[in-house]
């Protein structure tokens, strides 16, 4: 079956943001815990980009596949978990990129590198971290994985949030407020 990518957000309304955000059903990493443990020579670049042995993948659907087969150990390393295997995967900073956000009716929905659609709330704030000795805004996406946000992503943030209060910079989303000054 071809994989068919959700359409970009800007077309949309809230209630068929969530309706994408809530459709995708991940399997329960978090509750497997098989004996079977090994490297799986796989890589994720800071810009989202997949590797295998050092080569890219390429195909969306794979990659996709793979994110939902991830978990984060409390010792912050980074594993691809199913019922039979569970084989750990190098991070160079988070797992996920933010590329696009659509604010709606109070409400800031992500679109992700992997094509998961999350919005920022109680379960999914967001916070300012350096990076590159840089702040930008971090999105917690599940079970302590985050996305760092593209550079426009950031922008288009910084500007909603500056038009808000220039003296406390930060957005809303879902009733919470996020700070998005270097302070946090």
């Amino acid at each position: 079956m071809p994989y068919d990518p959700p359409p970009s957000l800007g077309g949309l309304s809230l209630n068929q943001i969530a309706d994408l955000a809530s459709h995708r059903k991940l399997p329960p990493v978090e509750s497997w815990n098989p004996a079977k443990t090994g490297n799986s020579e796989m890589r994720i670049a800071t810009d989202g980009r997949w590797f295998h042995q050092g080569g890219e993948i390429s195909r969306p659907a794979m990659v996709r596949a793979f994110s939902s087969l991830l978990r984060l150990e409390s010792d912050d390393s980074y594993w691809l978990v199913t019922p039979q295997e569970k084989l750990s995967i190098a991070v160079d900073d988070v797992p996920f990129v933010a590329v696009e956000a659509q604010i709606r009716e109070a409400s800031i929905a992500f679109r992700l590198n992997t094509d998961d659609i999350v919005i920022a709330g109680g379960n999914h704030p967001i916070e300012v971290r350096t990076f590159e000795g840089t702040p930008v805004p971090y999105l917690h996406v599940r079970a302590g994985l985050w996305a760092r946000c593209t550079r426009p992503v950031y922008y288009e943030l910084a500007e909603l949030a500056l038009e808000a209060s220039p003296d406390k910079p930060g957005i809303w989303s879902e009733g919470m407020f996020f700070a998005l000054d270097a302070a946090g």
